[in-house]
């Protein structure tokens, strides 16, 4: 007799946990789908992670993808399900942004969407965003509160924070995740995931790969760095081979600042995790000297350009722009009053930068570390209902470590690392210049390895 699946083990089985437990025959596609759905139908509730389950196609995809495996499908993802953030489009639903906006239905899927089923994945569901993925907490007035598994009274960041909360409380091994001044990045630390916003343009991004005027970058959220490069390889043409190079490499040399690229206080919690990470970046064999990078007011502004442009575009593509919350309308003013001319200068400003960082961290070491978020998660609930002026304050200084890779483009990662006093993940960031994901991957793997990370599960069985 078969002896009984173990829920927990399985859930939190990661992407690579869940290939090869299919491949081994462990299961099937079909009880692996049935199994998250029970959980999502017992947790979700709380959690509020998922705006749409797709329930009746991810019965019938597994179903296929087990056909496919009897007949001698050899597909690592075969089977495997994930999430999409609802930002992009999935063939038979609205995408709504966050928004109360009717959206038409999609008729095909968006390119990213449409590697991930190529590749033989189970699109499970679509996750929640904050309205038009603006605030490093996800919540709204049409769609309500979504919580971090690790403490429900805390958020899990945001913008892709139901992608992230879906992943930590074990609903799906991975899911789909869009960044434009830190939006996986953010809900990575947060919810204790790796978050890799690669190189810009490297993954397909959605209808538009210009959004927030160069700013946006795609990715996914996962439980470990195996399960990141898995899903990296299969959506990038030609496939990178990621998951092949993911054993140690040649020791490095790091550049270590905890200084915000804007005015904010990091958090004594925050610089502790970071003390601990320097440590054991040295005892691990690597060089760490101290150095900050060359921020300036400019790099914000030109962000704040981009991102104030951005929503306003993205508010006039509405079906029914009227439908967004009035702090959204605010922000897509402010945007239309600013000149063409401004977007030129912003992401001038945005390449300049990117130019000195080169030169002057890059041209001495081969990796930055910063904390990935200078202060713990507000409570849940803190932004909903909130007008402009009550909202900023408690979101503009979360983007402060990760917001300048988004005005270069460089690829920048999350990796859990430590935790609050009370057990609450905190992140690390790792920078890297253009192209460097590779070694980016192979670096977090070692930590990863060092700390025992993918062991810890967030307290929701």
């Amino acid at each position: 007799m078969t002896a009984p699946l173990d829920e927990a083990h399985v859930a939190f089985a990661g992407v690579a946990g869940q290939s090869r437990m299919l491949s081994a025959g462990e299961l099937t596609s079909a009880q692996l789908v049935e199994l998250l759905l029970r959980r999502i139908d017992r947790l979700d509730p709380s959690l509020n992670a998922f705006r749409v389950v797709l329930a009746r196609q991810a019965r019938k995809t597994a179903a296929a993808a087990d056909e496919a495996r009897a007949n001698g499908d050899t597909r690592p993802l075969l089977g495997v399900p994930i999430a999409v953030k609802d930002n992009v489009a999935v063939t038979g639903q609205s995408a709504l942004l966050g928004t109360g906006s009717p959206e038409p239905v999609n008729a095909r899927d968006d390119p990213l969407v449409a590697r991930l089923r190529s590749a033989g994945m189970v699109v499970i569901g679509l996750t929640h965003l904050p309205e038009l993925a603006l605030w490093a907490a996800t919540e709204s007035r049409h769609h309500g509160v979504t919580r971090n598994p690790w403490d429900t009274d805390r958020a899990p960041g945001g913008s892709s924070g139901g992608s992230a909360a879906a992943v930590a409380a074990g609903l799906v091994p991975a899911a789909h995740a869009t960044d434009g001044l830190g939006s996986i990045r953010i809900p990575a630390s947060s919810c204790g995931l790796v978050g890799l916003k690669p190189t810009h343009g490297l993954v397909p991004l959605g209808p538009d790969s210009d959004h927030w005027y160069g700013l946006s970058h795609a990715g996914f959220l996962t439980r470990s760095v195996a399960d990141t490069a898995l899903l990296l390889d299969a959506v990038v043409e030609p496939s990178p081979g990621f998951s092949a190079g993911l054993s140690a490499g040649e020791p490095l040399r790091f550049a270590v600042s905890t200084k915000p690229s804007t005015p904010t206080k990091v958090h004594p919690d925050v610089l502790s995790v970071v003390d601990d990470a320097v440590d054991r970046l040295r005892a691990l064999g690597h060089e760490v000297v101290r150095r900050d990078p060359p921020y300036a007011t400019a790099v914000a502004n030109s962000n704040t350009v981009r991102y104030l442009r951005g929503c306003a575009t993205d508010v006039s593509r509405l079906a029914d722009p009227s439908r967004t919350e009035p702090r959204t309308r605010v922000l897509a003013r402010m945007g239309r009053a600013l000149p063409k001319s401004s977007v030129t200068w912003a992401r001038r400003r945005g390449q300049e930068f990117g130019k000195q960082v080169e030169d002057e961290i890059f041209g001495e070491v081969d990796v930055l570390m910063t904390p990935t978020v200078p202060l713990l998660p507000v409570p849940a609930g803190s932004i909903a209902r909130r007008g402009l002026l009550r909202t900023l304050p408690s979101m503009l200084p979360r983007a402060a470590m990760t917001g300048p890779w988004n005005a270069c483009g460089f690829p920048a990662m999350s990796v859990p690392f430590g935790t609050t006093s009370d057990g609450l993940p905190i992140g690390i960031q790792l920078v890297g210049a253009p192209g460097s994901e590779g070694m980016l991957l192979r670096l977090a793997a070692t930590l990863e390895h060092a700390t025992g990370w993918t062991a810890r599960r967030p307290p929701v069985d």
